[in-house]
């Protein structure tokens, strides 16, 4: 079963990654966060864009955290027979992880889709920007609840308080992101993550 939920979690962080891209990626070209300010380029980078992708990433998106938070249940399950304290600094974090992030990803798709639906003019992208802003601390606590999750179950593997061997710590997801985000990669967090658990899935 602790296998089959280190799976999920795998799973769950991949069709995430999926969703990052089908946000980002345009018939145009990548969107970059430096479009916001100039209309003009914004305009030409999701010219074409089909609506169909931001819906999916939508509801991809909640089905992929849901998926991904029954492979941190799993950690915590598991981490529990070790210590009760890492066990609740795994939990904890996962279900702020999972609430917001399903937040992020709904707010992050819907300010797309009213981008493109409504012509993608300077008042439609002024429009999206006022929607978005006030949803950031959800990104905030989200990415936040996954750096703690990442430190907390990084000292409980270095300190010798799982059964995995020591040197399984660079494969901490924060180890890996360190090594993919030079790169730039679209949704390197879920990637880092996906690599984490596949790892799991083999040592544990």
């Amino acid at each position: 079963m602790l296998k089959f939920l280190m799976l999920l979690g795998l799973i769950g962080h991949l069709i995430c990654w999926r969703c990052d891209c089908l946000l980002t990626y345009t018939p145009n070209g990548r969107f970059q966060f430096s479009d916001l300010k100039d209309n003009a380029q914004m305009a030409k980078t999701f010219d074409g864009f089909p609506l169909k992708r931001s819906m999916a990433s939508m509801l991809l998106g909640v089905f992929s955290m849901l998926l991904s938070f029954w492979g941190y249940f799993g950690l915590y399950r598991w981490m529990a027979d070790f210590s009760q304290t890492f066990a609740l600094l795994i939990l904890i974090p996962a279900v702020l992880f999972y609430f917001f992030g399903v937040a992020h990803h709904v707010f992050c798709g819907v300010a797309e889709w009213f981008y493109v639906r409504f012509g993608r003019t300077n008042e439609a992208r002024k429009a999206a920007l006022e929607f978005f802003k006030p949803t950031l601390p959800f990104m905030g606590v989200c990415y936040i609840s996954l750096l703690t999750f990442a430190v907390s179950f990084f000292i409980a593997v270095v300190g010798g308080y799982t059964a995995l061997p020591r040197w399984c710590c660079i494969w901490n997801l924060l180890p890996c992101f360190v090594c993919i985000a030079p790169f730039r990669v679209v949704g390197a967090a879920n990637l880092a993550c996906a690599w984490m658990f596949l790892v799991l899935l083999i040592f544990i």
